[in-house]
Order: C-alpha cells, then structure tokens, then sequence
C-alpha cells in the first residue's frame, strides 16, 4: 500500500513537472523569442506595418478602410464597414449606414446565393457605384467591388476595380486622370515572383497618395 502511494506521488511530481517545464518553454520563453526576434529581423511588419503620415499613424498597410468621399478610392463591400463608426446623440455608435456598430470584428455574412439579403445588398451596391460612376455600365462593373472578402477587411482591390474608378476620381478631385492612373500604378503590387497571386492596388495608399496632391494632408 505504502508503495503504490509512493508511485502515485512520484508520477504525480513528474507530470506537475514537465507541465510547468513546457508551459514555461512552449507559453512563454517560444513566444517570447519569436516575438523579439521579429521585433529585430522585420520590425515595421512585427509593428504591424502602421503607415504614419507627418508623423500620425492613418492606419495599417494590411487592414483596409472605409472610403466614402467621392475623390477617395472605394474598397470592396465589408460586413463590419471596416469598423468605421460614428457616435449617435444618444451616445451610442452606429456604422455610417445606420445600424448599430456590435464593437470591433472581422468577417464576412456568409450568405448562400440563394439570400434575398445577398441579391438586395449587390443590388444596393450596384445602384450607389452607378450612381457616383455614370460613365460605367452595369456589365462593367468589376466583380471585386461587389463581393466582399471572407475577412471584411481586405486593404486591395484589382487594377481593374481601379481604373473604372479612375474618371469620377479625376473629376472630384482635380488631379486629372493621368495624374490619377500614375498614382494607381506608384501603388499597384505585381504578383509574387511574377506568378503567384494576382496584381492587386492598395487603397489604403493610394487615398494617402490622392490626400497628399490635394493638400489635404
């Protein structure tokens, strides 16, 4: 009897042991290294790659944003608007549609095809660009711009979202159209090693590029 408790208490010693052990090697000192070893090989992407402009962070080269202004380059639709909200007079936060903003996320709908709420929402969209784009027909309109990513917050869209975007951008904003198109292209990525993925355009960057010929910033 006197044994078996003393096996007992030797494994239970062992395994509260290495438990402590790995935590401390897997929870904190892995971790730890990683985190300042990024910190030290690629600081601006451990940062978070914060884009700061006369010295204000406007936000980050990855995570997109919700533009409106007719001048500004639009993103693709996202569920969460980007986590852009506005504070109500009864205090309370509200996304600039209306409805009320849940807090900070990311995410998509996820509606099937077969959705009213989907084919409402699409339909939405398209009214809004045609409005704001007359030039561009329906049929035009590219398919980026009308479907949101699983993340709703994805900073690109495709050179061809660009460009039909290109004319009512020029319009509003004074820079002219070439001027316009060279900003695209300063802020357009090939694909990786020139074959993987596709050549996308960062909005993000781009407005900051628009704001700053404008003056505005």
């Amino acid at each position: 009897m006197k044994e078996s408790v003393k096996n007992l208490l030797h494994g239970t010693r062992q395994a509260v042991t290495v438990t402590i052990v790995l935590m401390l090697i897997c929870g904190l000192l892995f971790p730890c290294l990683l985190t300042g070893l990024s910190a030290l090989i690629f600081p601006n992407q451990a940062g978070g790659n914060l884009i700061t402009v006369n010295g204000q962070t406007v936000g980050s080269k990855y995570v997109g944003q919700e533009f409106t202004e007719d001048y500004y380059m639009w993103s693709r639709p996202s569920a969460y608007h980007y986590n852009v909200y506005i504070e109500g007079e009864d205090g309370k936060q509200y996304y600039p549609d209306g409805t009320e903003f849940p807090g900070i996320g990311s995410g998509s709908n996820n509606y099937a095809p077969s959705n009213p709420a989907l084919t409402e929402r699409v339909e939405a969209d398209i009214e809004a660009f045609l409005e704001k784009n007359p030039e561009v027909k329906r049929e035009d309109i590219p398919t980026d711009l009308l479907t949101a990513s699983g993340s709703g917050l994805d900073p690109h869209i495709s050179p061809e979202s660009a460009e039909v975007q290109i004319p009512r951008i020029a319009e509003a904003s004074g820079l002219g159209e070439e001027a316009v198109r060279n900003i695209v292209k300063n802020n357009t990525n090939g694909k990786v090693l020139g074959i993987f993925g596709e050549e996308t355009v960062n909005v993000l960057m781009v407005n900051i590029e628009i704001a700053q010929n404008m003056g505005l910033i």
